[in-house]
C-alpha cells in the first residue's frame, strides 16, 4: 500500500482551491503525488505527466516481458516430441478427476 505524507493528502475542496500551486509542485518534483480525499476517503491520486509516462513505460515493459515468456513457453512446446505428451485421461487419473463430470 502506498503511504502519503501529511502534505500529500488534500480534501477535494482544498485541492480545488490550490490546484495551480499543486500542479507546479508536481512539475518541480517538490511533491511526488497528491491524494485527493472525498468524505475522508481517497478518491484519486494526481501525479506529474512525467511520472505517469514513466509508469506507462514500465507497464508496457512488463507486458512485453510477459508476452516474451509466453512466446518462449509456446516455442518450447512446439519442439516437444508427441511421445512426451500426456493424455487427458492420464492427467485426470493423476489428479483424481472424473472426466465424465466435465
Amino acid at each position: 500500500m502506498v503511504s502519503y505524507t501529511q502534505n500529500e493528502l488534500l480534501s477535494i475542496t482544498d485541492f480545488t482551491k490550490s490546484i495551480s500551486k499543486i500542479l507546479g509542485n508536481l512539475k518541480e518534483h517538490s511533491l511526488e503525488k497528491v491524494g485527493v480525499l472525498k468524505n475522508n476517503k481517497l478518491e484519486a491520486v494526481v501525479i506529474s505527466t512525467q511520472e505517469y509516462e514513466r509508469l506507462k513505460e514500465i507497464e508496457e515493459l512488463m507486458n512485453n516481458i510477459e508476452h516474451k515468456e509466453i512466446y518462449e513457453i509456446v516455442q518450447s512446446r512446439i519442439n516437444t516430441s508427441k511421445s512426451d505428451y500426456v493424455s487427458l485421461d492420464d492427467m485426470a487419473k493423476k489428479f483424481n478427476i472424473d472426466t465424465s463430470s466435465l
